[in-house]
């Protein structure tokens, strides 16, 4: 998916906020990316606890870092105050930004695409990047920035007001909280403001 073309930008499908369709969505992703290469272990008794361990780096990376990623986006378009966000959202969704100097990809978790008005290009408040098991700093959010100056240099959104939002479940470390603490276009969102307890 390539947002600098933005015909195919993804939207987020699925209400995983949905109790039913959390879990159904979370075991679909679960059961061919850890049960499955490990089956015949699984059916010896008393092994279960040993086959978890070995599996649980898998489990991470492939079921709760995209049921996290989708959480975010839900939050973004349904939850966040359109003030953090620079706009109210039509959309939001995921992709990758194509680097042509660098000849690669950067995914990005959290697309925003704002109401363009009339034939303007249509604006990008924020893009964001999730993290369920990393602790964020600095890194994060310069990539961030090298992905907002790529898009801006495609040319198909107008980032002018671009924000930079960072979803972590662990947090962030003392330079990414000063980073946000001087530059208003910088937000850190742990799991209380995800969930409306902060």
């Amino acid at each position: 998916m390539n947002l600098e073309h933005a015909t195919a930008l993804r939207r987020a499908c699925g209400r995983l906020w949905h109790p039913g369709v959390t879990g159904s969505l979370a075991y679909a992703r679960e059961e061919p990316a850890i049960m499955r290469p490990v089956w015949d272990r699984l059916e010896r008794p008393g092994s279960a606890a040993r086959v978890w361990q070995a599996s649980l780096r898998r489990f991470v990376s492939n079921v709760l870092g995209p049921h996290f990623e989708q959480v975010c986006r839900d939050w973004a378009l349904h939850h966040a105050d359109p003030d953090l966000l620079g706009g109210l959202p039509a959309r939001v969704g995921h992709g990758v930004v194509h680097d042509p100097k660098a000849r690669t990809g950067h995914e990005v978790d959290v697309a925003v695409v704002g109401i363009a008005d009339g034939h303007a290009k249509p604006p990008l408040p924020a893009i964001g990047e999730a993290k369920w098991d990393d602790t964020m700093g600095v890194a994060h959010i310069e990539r961030l920035k090298h992905i907002r100056e790529l898009i801006a240099q495609a040319g198909r959104y107008d980032t002018t007001r671009a924000r930079l939002l960072c979803f972590s479940g662990a947090g962030f470390s003392d330079k990414a909280h000063a980073a946000a603490a001087t530059s208003p276009d910088i937000h850190l969102i742990d799991l209380p403001r995800l969930y409306g307890q902060a």
